[in-house]
């Protein structure tokens, strides 16, 4: 069956199982909500990957992989930890991944880490595939300093930034700086001008205005993206991985949500986005067949096996983006996030965002979760590199189940 048909019969049965889970029962694996979802009253940090722990890996993984997988510090945090760049696979159509661009936000981390073992020295057909189509880039924590802390923010204090950027002395801070945290919500520092620099005139009031390219991470990510854009004349798909809120439910079943997906959310699309108009690469549509083609990987690997034993531990749906979802007359608009600087600078990105953050509910099912999004990564990569993206119906994204 063609990968098209194989969309058309899942969306079909959306509503009724969830895409994700319509080959294998829902009900032995879905956790109810009637399960204990709460936060952590006393969170623990010990089992996630420490910066440390994440270069040892690193070197470790290039080191076993024939060449296959090459590692490069591509800049470093405020306090000096580096950010590395593991790339793998000799394909004309480049992927970058990110994780943990929120401190606090850590199982992108850990499925970076397993993807890159998987194609470092597996010689399945699938591995060959991706190595063949696609170039991956994975960029595991991006926000080591706010790792190391288990927060959201860097650390960055606005004393520090008017040091850094004398020509925003006497200027209020950006709506993204924490004067709690001391520092940026770094996935809010970005432009879809890759050539901004800080000013006074471009200090954004609201999420629906640009960020500006404060900190050295976000900096560092820009110019790697624009390397790759030099290399490859353009970066083909984005993939975002963060965490939402561990108690969220889907709708029809109630069964909680392991991850939901969404595209880049960008002015009123029911009007065309107009404040975008000056930006003719956008593509939301490849972005939702991108998203789709998660939600297919997950389907075809977490999904696998016994239903009692699964580690595909409840459903996959749509992130809210209310304005084309339900009839809203308003935007959810995030220009300074870096799908959305991305996204209108023509490549197709996908936002991941994960059961619990890494003080909830998260780390309970590490495995789980860290298996889920692997297997979400690996159904991107796989239909990147045969083109069979390109040939998914962007619209079937709105098929998926919703929780709001």
């Amino acid at each position: 069956m063609s990968r098209r048909r194989v969309i058309s019969s899942i969306a079909a049965t959306t509503l009724v199982a969830g895409l994700g889970l319509a080959a294998i029962p829902t009900t032995a694996q879905a956790q109810n909500g009637n399960a204990e979802c709460s936060n952590l009253s006393d969170p623990a940090t010990a089992g996630w990957v420490s910066h440390a722990q994440l270069g040892r890996e690193l070197r470790q993984i290039e080191a076993t992989s024939a060449g296959r997988v090459e590692v490069d510090v591509f800049g470093h945090s405020r306090e000096g930890r580096e950010l590395y760049a593991a790339r793998v696979g000799t394909g004309d159509k480049v992927l970058m991944i990110q994780s943990e661009i929120h401190g606090n936000e850590k199982v992108g981390t850990l499925a970076l880490l397993k993807l890159l073992k998987t194609l470092a020295t597996s010689g399945s057909p699938e591995a060959r595939a991706i190595r063949e189509g696609v170039t991956l880039v994975a960029l595991p924590m991006l926000n080591p300093d706010g790792s190391e802390l288990n927060q959201r923010q860097n650390e960055f204090t606005w004393e520090e930034i008017v040091e850094t950027y004398p020509q925003l002395e006497g200027t209020q801070p950006p709506y993204y700086y924490s004067s709690r945290a001391g520092g940026l919500d770094l996935n809010r520092d970005f432009s879809a001008d890759l050539d901004a620099e800080p000013s006074p005139s471009t200090l954004p009031a609201d999420e629906t205005e640009p960020g500006m390219f404060l900190s050295n991470e976000s900096r560092a990510l820009r110019d790697l993206y624009k390397d790759l854009r030099d290399e490859f004349g353009t970066v083909h798909g984005f993939v975002d991985l963060h965490h939402m809120g561990p108690c969220n439910q889907e709708n029809e079943t109630g069964q909680y949500v392991t991850v939901s997906l969404d595209y880049p959310p960008l002015g009123s699309e029911a009007d065309g986005n107009p404040r975008y108009a000056d930006w003719p690469l956008l593509d939301q549509d490849a972005s939702r067949r991108l998203a789709l083609a998660a939600a297919l990987g997950m389907q075809e690997h977490a999904g696998k096996g016994n239903a009692e034993t699964s580690p595909f531990f409840g459903g996959v749906v749509r992130y809210i983006h209310p304005q084309v979802a339900d009839g809203y007359d308003w935007d959810r608009d995030y220009a300074g996030q870096a799908r959305s600087a991305f996204a209108l600078n023509g490549t197709s990105t996908v936002l991941f965002e994960i059961r619990g953050q890494s003080h909830a509910w998260g780390q309970k099912q590490m495995g789980m979760l860290t298996a889920v999004v692997e297997a979400g990564i690996t159904g991107i990569a796989s239909r990147m590199a045969d083109g069979s993206v390109d040939e998914l119906d962007g619209d079937a994204f709105f098929d998926l189940p919703k929780y709001w």
